[in-house]
């Protein structure tokens, strides 16, 4: 359940409470906003800085700053320790050199790990806006002894952190703090055409042990958003665009034995003892800043596995954030207010074309591709079989000065099906899905945001029928130091559908509010702010009535070295109708209660510990039969990281979802996942990782419809990556579950059995891939 949450009325206060504004006081203004970047007469490197200090000519002249002002925990403090900035550039590079001082060097926080995981170490780093639209930024940042991390950022959104480029950097911890280098190629990144170049930027350093961020500029959290703060970087000149061509193709090796369940009537087991395959990944850059990528017969199985959810018991579908390399990239291009574009919808491509950039105000994203998984996923004799899907989508914004923007977005999935045919005694398969609509952001003053989008869908069925509707959404939000407000509104008809983005429901009118209120002691001893936080969702449908109402309240206290703890308390009512359920004679209202607690504590550089548990009552939506049932519930989500050594991480998640009869007691099912990971970094470039994990459901047949299952998968990945693009990856991969040699077919799914396990899917690949860049 979710957690920070509060009531309406609570929310008007804590909101005319914040705009008489708040007790702290900038200690620090701005500084330099504006500054010039120097040519300089070589590269230089660590050696021209050490002793953590500017020793050469070289060093010193290039751009220097110190001038970091707090964010986190106190905002517009001074920083705790002493960072500088050095910034100069070549005819090819962008180089950045950090001069991070620490006066207590054993508590900087630094481990070897994989290729983007520092988030919890010590780092240091820069936002790039190379079109200075204050709207889009490149990020590049590094732990103290040099792992990477690179991505893109979209104002009002997180970094993606699926871009990769090739970009060189070192670091090093020292007896004062640490020092890092950066050298950006201009090849590697897009900017405008001009003789002279503009850039936006911010740099960042963070300090785990005491929560704390500073940057330079000061970014504020009493002003809305993060590219609207940075510098501007003047200087540059007679640099070209980067025109180049890159070219990554692979080839793979497979041998598999898995569970064929196509005909649920007739499982079997399919299996080759040798697969081969090849494609390619491709990039060219055209007009200086758009990017066309291409990849065909693209190979997913290095894939990183989905962290574990509870799956059990649930209305509508659970969200899984895509993984895959090619999909990920840019996907910020697509990103509109409501989830129109989730490529986990696209399971099986043969080919994929994307073109994504800018152009002046202009941001564009296309992508197209082809699915072979709706032919797959039926047996040879359905008139499906072979049959494939196909994807467009079309996405457009434009920047409004520097502080708006407003975007078009159009997708469209059509089905290569036979004529038309009765649907049977399944949902009618969809022959297309087309959706399109605008949407807009734009802030009317330093601590708002506003956006909202409208869109429209029209979808044809194979037996002929169509339905069509439209979707709204606005949103308003006001961030400061101390408090934070956000209102939505959603109304979406009963016809509307999108089958290339993430949708849980039609026929909802949504209204939700949310609010958080920090209190700050004056003193610095540890606690850096504790305070309420409430949420209210209301849902009706079109008649009117009201379906779903949930409010949650909870208090949380913030402490410096990552650490939290609070306890929460949820109250809603669930209204059910018979057109949810064909066992409700009548609509029927289910009230639920849960209470709570929870807590993160990251006190120890080699240990992090966090839970969440809650315990109340929830709806059985699967009992054995009649209607859903109010239940007693427990939940549990737990994990434990663990890091004992350099190079070895390891991750333990342990979930728990329990319902038990609301008038015996007795359990009516209990669901269990551990899981832990293990990954042991022998060098930057070298990994193993190892992962274990046990599912079960243990259901009690008497009280609900849920069959027991039990399952244990293995899964081991050595990795060799070179650079993004260049790497060998080779992995094992075994599943075994409780269920029945025969493959016996029941009402409930196959047979399982008590405690008997089989193999019902192993796999082992390699793939090697390389990087031609021209």
């Amino acid at each position: 359940m979710p957690r920070n949450h509060c009531i309406l009325s609570i929310l008007l206060c804590v909101t005319a409470f914040a705009a008489h504004g708040w007790p702290r006081t900038v200690e620090r203004t701005r500084a330099l906003s504006n500054f010039s970047i120097p040519l300089l007469s070589a590269a230089p490197s660590l050696k021209d800085f050490e002793g953590m200090e500017p020793l050469t000519p070289l060093a010193r002249s290039m751009f220097r700053t110190d001038a970091f002002v707090q964010r986190s925990p106190y905002e517009g403090a001074k920083a705790s320790q002493r960072t500088e900035v050095y910034v100069g550039y070549t005819a090819q590079n962008l180089y950045v050199v950090f001069l991070c001082f620490d006066s207590d060097p054993s508590g900087i926080r630094a481990h070897l790990n994989r290729r983007e995981d520092i988030n919890s170490d010590d780092q240091a780093g820069f936002f790039l806006d190379s079109f200075l639209d204050r709207q889009h930024a490149y990020t590049f940042y590094v732990n103290p002894i040099g792992v990477q991390q690179d991505g893109t950022f979209s104002e009002g959104g997180e970094p993606d952190l699926s871009f990769d480029t090739l970009w060189n950097s070192e670091a090093h911890r020292t007896d004062r703090g640490y020092v890092a280098w950066f050298e950006i190629p201009f090849k590697s990144i897009r900017f405008p055409k001009a003789a002279a170049q503009r850039w936006g930027i911010f740099f960042e350093r963070d300090i785990p042990r005491n929560n704390e961020a500073v940057f330079f500029p000061q970014i504020s959290t009493r002003q809305q958003g993060l590219l609207t703060q940075e510098a501007t970087m003047s200087g540059i000149e007679s640099i070209s665009p980067p025109r180049n061509l890159q070219f990554i193709p692979y080839g793979s090796f497979r041998a598999f034995r898995g569970l064929d369940e196509r005909d649920p009537a007739a499982a079997r087991f399919s299996s080759r003892t040798a697969e081969v395959r090849g494609g390619l990944d491709a990039k060219a850059v055209l007009r200086d800043s758009l990017v066309l990528d291409l990849t065909a017969n693209p190979d997913f199985s290095q894939v990183e596995s989905d962290e574990p959810q509870t799956t059990v018991n649930q209305r509508f579908e659970v969200f899984f954030p895509e993984k895959r390399p090619f999909f990920l990239e840019n996907a910020g291009y697509f990103e509109t207010p409501i989830n129109t574009v989730f490529t986990r919808r696209i399971l099986d491509p043969t080919f994929g074309l994307r073109l994504t950039g800018k152009m002046g105000p202009w941001a564009i994203g296309t992508l197209v591709t082809d699915d072979r998984s709706p032919g797959k996923s039926v047996t040879e004799a359905d008139p499906l079989s072979g049959r494939r899907a196909y994807y467009g989508i079309v996405r457009v914004s434009r920047d409004l000065g520097q502080s708006a923007r407003v975007g078009f977005i159009y997708t469209d999935r059509e089905l290569e099906t036979v004529a038309d045919t009765a649907c049977g005694v399944t949902r009618c398969l969809a022959t297309f899905n087309r959706v399109g609509g605008f949407d807009f952001q734009f802030k009317p003053g330093k601590k708002w945001m506003m956006r909202g989008q409208a869109l429209a869908s029209s979808t044809r069925y194979s037996d002929g029928t169509r339905e069509a509707g439209p979707t709204y959404e606005l949103y308003a939000e006001r961030r400061d130091t101390n408090a934070d407000f956000n209102t939505l509104y959603q109304d979406t008809a009963p016809g509307f559908e999108t089958l290339t983005g993430f949708f849980r429901r039609p026929d909802v009118r949504r209204w939700s509010n949310y609010g958080q209120y920090r209190l700050r002691p004056k003193n610095d001893k540890g606690l850096i702010w504790h305070g309420p936080s409430i949420t209210t969702i209301n849902l009706w449908d079109h008649s009117g009535l009201r379906i779903d109402y949930y409010a949650n309240v909870n208090y949380k206290f913030m402490f410096k070295r990552q650490t939290s703890f609070g306890a929460f308390g949820n109250l809603g009512h669930e209204r059910l109708r018979p057109s949810d359920y064909a066992s409700l004679p009548a609509n029927r209202d289910y009230g639920h209660h849960q209470r709570g607690f929870f807590f993160d504590v990251g006190y120890w550089d080699w240990l992090s510990v966090n839970a969440e548990a809650y315990w109340g009552t929830e709806t059985n939506y699967e009992p054995r039969s009649g209607a859903p049932l109010t239940a007693k519930a427990n939940t549990v989500e737990a994990g434990f990281t663990v890091r004992p050594k350099s190079g070895l991480t390891v991750q333990n998640t342990y979930l728990l979802s329990r319902l038990r009869d609301f008038q015996t007691n007795e359990n009516i099912f209990n669901a269990h996942v551990i899981r832990s990971k293990w990954n042991y970094q022998f060098t930057p470039q070298l990994s193993l990782r190892l992962i274990g994990q046990y599912d079960a459901l243990l259901g009690n047949p008497s009280l609900t419809a849920l069959s027991n299952s039990k399952n244990v998968n293995a899964d081991v990945l050595v990795t060799y990556l070179v650079h993004p693009g260049t790497a060998i990856y080779a992995g094992y991969n075994s599943n075994v579950s409780n269920i029945h040699p025969s493959l016996t077919n029941t009402d409930d799914g196959l047979l399982r059995t008590r405690n008997r396990f089989i193999n019902d899917g192993r796999q082992v690949f390699v793939k090697v891939s390389y990087l031609f860049r021209y």
